[in-house]
């Protein structure tokens, strides 16, 4: 039948040819994993519900009890159901006029849009009809024939039985279970539930064509274009299998023998949207889940990121590049309710213009396990590299982790701290030549950022040991005016006027979604110290780079006002009374990023990795010269490394002097509900290609 589901609702749907007694079996356990899609798919959206993200009392009724969900997983719900409540508002407003509509929804599971709608009074002249696997429509009808209130909305009900095909029947409901694939069979039993053909239909199919094999799936969306004269059909679907997250998702969905398949064939936004014009629907609009949320109005936007603290950003955004809604018109009546994005969006999408080369990347020589994200680097002195911070699977981090050069090649050490063991992410590092590193920001949670600055000094014999290496934290004691409490921030060492400076320059706070102001900790005096800053101030945001530059420092990309990533190059220049804001002017510009990380060679800022949200694929090496506004852009090649490799809250340091290679440290995150993914270990880049092009 359909089929269920974050998915699946459905993949028993549409007839498969005979097979062996070991198909058959296989099949039920795939379409019984297909089936639980749905329990989990209804929990979470209850959750979202009842945290005030959307509005439906109705859900609730069909779970035992309402179980909460992070963040992350309520967001990507009510994104998801946003866009479909848009889309049958749209249809349902479109069609006012006509005599009758109808709704089908395919793979219904326990959806409750049928009630809600009821409930909304948005039902004159509107039939539903739900369609799924037998063992769900059994089930959803008997949960409906326990509530009082949702047996309550159906009205004149002819039919509440336990056996199907009809397992609920009336006046504007009609549940059942069959199997779409088998298109006479279908026909008939939507017959006999009083589908009318010639009218006006909403088709309805979230996450549930692509748990098919392509061919089936292709088939059903080419049976309702020949069927329905006039209809809009709305699909909800993944997208973008062949990047890292899109692995991870592809691999959780295996793991839980309910493969997902039109994505391989149909990858990318474009795609989808030919697929539905050549099986015979005559207009189609396709939008990944990122343009839809920005085609919301700002107030909606700002209300939803206000709901509950929130610092999944990378993940959310990657989440809703890898999702999409879906409209296709078939005849005039239904055109009008297609999506229709706004003429200029926040986000325009942009292609990068990639050399025809990538850069390679190799695991470092002595695979040192580090599966951290979070987490900040600084380079004590060659062949020493100092790690702090960050959360693991072992939960968030007390100890500093050393990367140590051996003569074998790289080791890893825990190095418990003397003093201050406060667990930090998404702090800042800055190596400071002489005595090692200061620590400044970072948090604990979204609601408890830190304030204090550290000093970081460390003691070793001739060479980096780990059984030699000492770390020693204490708390600076500053004076002068602080800095709010912040992180993803950015932390340079300045030198002006014959004095040590650490400039911190924007972040976020627990009620502050972005910062730009600016503010100088002098080393020498540990004192907030007013320097003069003329010119106008870069745009405030958190998660971008800063790296030192010409006694300045230069500043790239970010996450900005509104949540919309940024591409611009900032220099701070050093003068004699202080510092003063420029914009680099870029000889062509480049797709906005953030998460990222930067390094300063020569006259070149060699930007790496980062997520991005206008354009396909992942970010991977950018270099910008300083100096032109030049820039090329280089795709990695990652088929050294047999795990996916997630460049975003991960770490970066130059390994020689000359600039020439570049380890990466740490990334990754939690993939929506596909489960967490972290780097297993640090990769080195050669940059010369690119440095030499």
């Amino acid at each position: 039948m359909f089929m269920t589901g974050e998915g699946l609702r459905g993949e028993e749907m549409l007839g498969a040819p005979p097979a062996t007694i070991s198909k058959k079996k296989q099949k039920h356990g795939k379409d019984a994993a297909v089936q639980g899609t749905n329990d989990s798919s209804v929990v979470s959206k209850v959750s979202a519900a009842a945290k005030g993200y959307f509005q439906d009392d109705l859900l609730r009724h069909f779970v035992c009890k309402v179980s909460r969900r992070a963040p992350l997983i309520n967001r990507g719900y009510y994104v998801r159901w946003q866009a479909v409540d848009h889309c049958v508002k749209q249809f349902l407003r479109v069609t006012g006029s006509c005599v009758s509509r109808q709704i089908l929804s395919l793979g219904a599971g326990f959806d409750s849009l049928y009630f809600r709608l009821h409930a909304e009074g948005a039902l004159e002249r509107v039939v539903v009809f739900e369609v799924d696997f037998p063992d769900v429509a059994r089930r959803k009808a008997a949960l409906i024939s326990g509530d009082d209130r949702l047996k309550d909305s159906l009205l004149e009900l002819d039919l509440l039985a336990q056996t199907g095909p009809v397992y609920v029947r009336s006046a504007q409901y009609n549940l059942l279970g069959v199997d779409v694939r088998n298109e006479r069979e279908a026909e008939g039993v939507l017959s006999e539930a009083g589908l009318q053909w010639d009218r006006p239909t909403l088709v309805l199919s979230e996450v549930v064509l692509t748990y098919m094999e392509t061919e089936w799936s292709d088939a059903v969306i080419g049976w309702a274009a020949r069927i329905l004269p006039q209809a809009l059909i709305v699909m909800y679907e993944q997208i973008r299998p062949d990047d890292p997250f899109g692995r991870v998702m592809q691999n959780h969905f295996l793991k839980l023998n309910s493969k997902i398949h039109a994505l391989c064939q149909y990858p990318n936004t474009s795609a989808q949207s030919q697929r539905f014009l050549q099986k015979g629907w005559e207009k189609c609009v396709c939008l990944d889940m990122n343009q839809f949320y920005f085609s919301l109005s700002k107030d909606e936007r700002e209300r939803v990121e206000k709901m509950e603290p929130f610092d999944e950003f990378e993940e959310w955004h990657q989440k809703c590049s890898h999702y999409f809604i879906l409209t296709a018109s078939k005849g005039s009546l239904t055109s009008p309710a297609l999506l229709n994005p706004p003429n200029e969006s926040l986000i325009p999408l942009m292609a990068p213009e990639l050399e025809s080369f990538s850069m390679a990347v190799w695991p470092l020589e002595g695979a040192p396990c580090v599966e951290m994200v979070g987490m900040a680097s600084s380079v004590l002195e060659p062949g020493l590299l100092l790690l702090s911070g960050g959360f693991g699977r072992g939960g968030r981090r007390t100890a500093a982790t050393a990367l140590i050069r051996g003569k074998t090649g790289w080791t890893c050490a825990t190095v418990e701290l003397d003093g201050d063991k406060g667990v930090r992410l998404y702090h800042a590092l800055t190596p400071v030549p002489g005595w090692g590193a200061v620590i400044t920001g970072g948090r604990t949670s979204p609601l408890n950022p830190i304030d204090s600055v550290l000093k970081v000094t460390y003691s070793l014999n001739d060479q980096p040991d780990p059984q030699t290496v000492q770390l020693s934290v204490e708390k600076m004691v500053c004076t002068g005016q602080a800095p709010k409490p912040r992180w993803r921030h950015t932390a340079t060492l300045l030198n002006h006027g014959g004095r040590n400076y650490i400039f911190v320059f924007g972040g976020r706070t627990e009620r502050e979604p972005v910062l730009g102001d600016a503010h100088f900790l002098c080393l020498e005096d540990q004192h907030w110290t007013d320097v003069p800053l003329e010119g106008r101030s870069p745009e405030p945001r958190h998660s971008h780079s800063a790296c030192a530059y010409r006694g300045g420092l230069v500043i790239f990309g970010g996450l900005g006002q509104g949540g919309v990533p940024l591409g611009d190059v900032i220099l701070l220049k050093s003068m004699s009374r202080g510092f003063i804001w420029e914009r680099l002017q870029l000889q062509s510009a480049l797709v906005p990023r953030y998460s990222h990380t930067a390094h300063v060679i020569g006259e070149n800022l060699v930007v790496v990795g980062g997520v991005w949200i206008q354009a396909d694929g992942v970010p991977g090496v950018a270099v910008i010269n300083l100096t032109t506004g030049g820039s090329v852009e280089v795709n990695i090649d990652t088929s050294s490394v047999p795990w996916p490799l997630m460049l975003h809250s991960f770490c970066s340091e130059l390994l020689d002097s000359e600039g020439a290679e570049l380890v990466l440290i740490g990334g990754g995150g939690n993939c929506f509900s596909f489960g967490t993914h972290l780097n297993n270990h640090p990769v080195t880049l050669d940059l010369r290609p690119v440095l030499d092009h």
